[in-house]
């Protein structure tokens, strides 16, 4: 086959077509030579042309080849030094995806010659492999970029109005009986009206999706018959993956994505993605061989200073990507602006971003890669939401992002699930993680820098963390020991009932807690997609490599009332502004009634001391919204004002007397919400300044006072 080459151009950095032909670039700075190889299919075990690329610009090798089209399928051969010690991995024997490639053709087939050194070999990696592995590795493919996006347009809906859903793109549909099943799991079945219709109707805001990035499954998991299901091993930083596609993935995967993004925007729903830029698939030194490692080893990852043979390992994964380099830089900047620009997605959460910011050891808030994103006019402008610790030492920096970031609140986690599991903690952190956290944030953040999380898909689902005294991931093949190894929230067996019957009212009393303490708690509440319909993982608290039942939601197995019960707290917190408010609580009089922005109360009907503070009220507590002065807005636009509220917490076993306050706070409350009731139809109580209210042991009450009454300003 012959094949007419121009220099071509070096820059963008990728495959692009002109509407003529391609132009390929491709990032190297130690190779000796690059030769770019084209194939006919995705299963073609030899390149039907090999062409040397000689054009070489500031590190970047770059060749137009005319007549090229969308859906050409091709891959890189890099030649250099192979010297592990000094960091040089090159082997031109291994087909090499390529890193800007925006979409990916077939799967990694596990076989020895995927990796750069001959295994078995008693030198291991220092062995050089002279296998070819292009039989076995996935290609990329040449993408046309052209799509009709109509008149979509971000929702661009403001962090303290959102309400997150967490979800697993084919873990969310695979099991939905009203989706056709030939796209269940896929892309479109999000984009299917089904979806949506239950996604609007629930009341969530944006859609937080696991991994899409093109990743990898691991050996081992393979050969015991299992996958990477979540997705945090990512190859193409890129390219929407493959096996979420209901189409042909000659490119017609991105166009399958754009469609989900478009379908969801028109219903005002945000697409946020969960994105892995600490390290790639290729894992530890003795990982394969499939793109970074061999494109330029040394100029990717961040190596031990001392043996370059050997990786910095910050995230438990083998690697990591070095961001202080300027090509890795470049190379998550170009790939977050292209997942904005191209794909119209509205934020993104960062996975173990303590590592991003990492300079030598130490981890430092204003390293390379947020002061790039501070400046960048198209990625400061989406949401970016940080996981914010790794596994290195000093990686816990939870409150310690810069502004314009929001996090992953994990103390709000661990105070809520103690709190409600009996746990000694102090009143003090509880009150500060249902008010926004003002210790982590309050110096130059507001509320909504937290992102309140009880669940997550990393642990125990909801209805299991109130189910299960001990995790059972047997079925992961690891003994039992991999996962969370202590249940902090549930322990039935030391206090409460012991029927089997009051046992389960039990436990569906304390999903409604924690999902009452979630949305009524200030900051941006973050939901598991099957949490409110009481989804089970049957204890499995780490569920990584089940790509089965025991991750994807059994829609057939609702619990209709709590979902119905959750989507009364999301619409309560939607439509009264007092429990998303955009500053913080001031602990003063609200100019026009004199009266706190926020009160905090005895079980007798006294406002909190300084004193009370220090002593161990932690299992019960009450406080006051003032909602004059708030107001939220209706879809019409339209101001609607807001009322005040007084939320009273119980976690003791036993029942409490509250006494409600004087008048001066309000005359007439009437109760919304007392997790002690099943049926969400059964709340209805009055009551009066002063009277005496029982909460029952372990619940919550939430009681609503009218600010407004026949279109007047109700008196106090």
């Amino acid at each position: 086959m012959k094949i007419v080459t121009y220099p071509g151009k070096p820059f963008p950095l990728g495959a692009v077509w002109d509407g003529n032909g391609v132009n390929f670039t491709l990032y190297s700075e130690n190779a000796t030579g690059v030769d770019l190889c084209l194939f006919n299919t995705a299963n073609d075990e030899v390149e039907s042309a090999r062409v040397p690329i000689t054009e070489l610009s500031e590190q970047i090798w770059h060749i137009y080849i005319p007549g090229l089209k969308p859906g050409q399928l091709y891959g890189y051969r890099v030649y250099g030094p192979y010297e592990p010690e000094n960091g040089h991995r090159f082997n031109p024997n291994k087909l090499l995806a390529d890193p800007y490639a925006k979409a990916v053709a077939g799967t990694v087939k596990w076989d020895d010659s995927l990796f750069g050194y001959q295994v078995g070999n008693p030198e291991e990696d220092l062995s050089f492999s002279e296998t070819d592995n292009a039989a076995f590795v996935p290609k990329s493919v040449v993408v046309d970029h052209n799509f009709d996006w109509g008149d979509d347009k971000s929702p661009n809906i403001a962090y303290y109005n959102s309400v997150i859903y967490e979800a697993h793109v084919k873990g969310l549909t695979k099991l939905h009986p009203e989706i056709p099943e030939e796209i269940r799991g896929t892309y479109a079945a999000i984009a299917h009206p089904v979806t949506i219709a239950y996604l609007k109707d629930l009341g969530i805001t944006a859609i937080e999706l696991m991994p899409v990035h093109d990743f990898l499954s691991d050996r081992h998991l393979i050969d015991e018959g299992l996958t990477n299901y979540w997705g945090y091993n990512t190859i193409s930083f890129f390219a929407p993956d493959a096996r979420y596609a209901s189409c042909s993935v000659l490119g017609e995967q991105v166009i399958e994505f754009k469609n989900m993004v478009k379908e969801l925007h028109k219903a005002g729903i945000e697409v946020i993605l969960d994105v892995v830029y600490n390290h790639t698939g290729e894992g530890s030194h003795m990982g394969p061989t499939l793109s970074f490692r061999g494109i330029d080893n040394s100029s990717y990852y961040r190596l031990v200073d001392d043996d370059k043979r050997y990786y910095m390992d910050y995230t438990g994964t083998g690697n990591t990507l070095n961001a202080n380099l300027p090509n890795v830089l470049r190379l998550m900047m170009d790939s977050l602006r292209y997942w904005i620009i191209d794909m119209h997605v509205d934020g993104f959460r960062f996975d173990l971003a303590a590592t991003l910011a990492r300079e030598l050891h130490e981890v430092n808030r204003l390293s390379a890669f947020f002061d790039i994103i501070h400046q960048d006019p198209t990625i400061s402008r989406v949401k970016l939401i940080a996981e914010p610790w790794d596994l290195g030492e000093g990686g816990y920096q939870v409150g310690k992002f810069p502004s314009g970031w929001a996090e992953w609140n994990g103390k709000y986690r661990d105070s809520i699930r103690d709190y409600w599991s009996g746990a000694e903690s102090t009143l003090a952190e509880f009150a500060d993680r249902i008010t926004g956290s003002s210790d982590l944030y309050k110096s130059y953040r507001r509320p909504s820098a937290s992102i309140n999380f009880i669940t997550a898909h990393d642990g125990f689902t909801l209805n299991d963390l109130v189910s299960y005294n001990e995790k059972h991931n047997e079925a992961n093949g690891e003994g039992n020991n991999d996962g969370e190894s202590h249940n902090r929230s549930w322990n039935c067996g030391v206090e409460g009932p012991t029927d089997d019957e009051a046992i389960n009212k039990l436990r569906d009393k304390q999903k409604r807690n924690f999902l009452t303490t979630l949305f009524l708690s200030q900051g941006v509440p973050m939901l598991v997609a099957g949490d409110e319909m009481s989804r089970s993982q049957q204890g499995n608290n780490n569920a990584y490599c089940q790509d089965n039942e025991i991750s994807w939601i059994n829609w057939g197995n609702m619990d209709k009332d709590l979902q119905a019960f959750t989507r009364k707290l999301i619409n309560l917190r939607k439509t009264h502004a007092s429990f998303s408010r955009k500053n913080w609580f001031k602990g003063q009089p609200v100019k026009s009634d004199g009266i706190a922005d926020i009160a905090w109360f005895l079980p007798n009907g006294a406002e909190m001391s300084d004193d009370n503070w220090s002593h161990d009220f932690a299992k019960s507590v009450a406080f006051f919204l003032n909602g004059l002065g708030l107001y939220s807005v209706d879809a019409e636009g339209n101001k609607i004002v807001d009322d005040s509220f007084y939320i009273i917490f119980n976690a003791h076993h036993e029942p409490l007397s509250y006494k409600l306050p004087k008048k001066d706070y309000a005359q007439d409350w009437e109760l919304l919400i007392d997790t002690s009731k099943n049926q969400v139809d059964e709340i209805t109580g009055k009551f009066k300044a002063e009277d005496t209210i029982q909460i029952a042991g372990q619940s919550v009450v939430l009681l609503q006072h009218q600010l407004i009454h026949n279109g007047e300003t109700k008196q106090y």
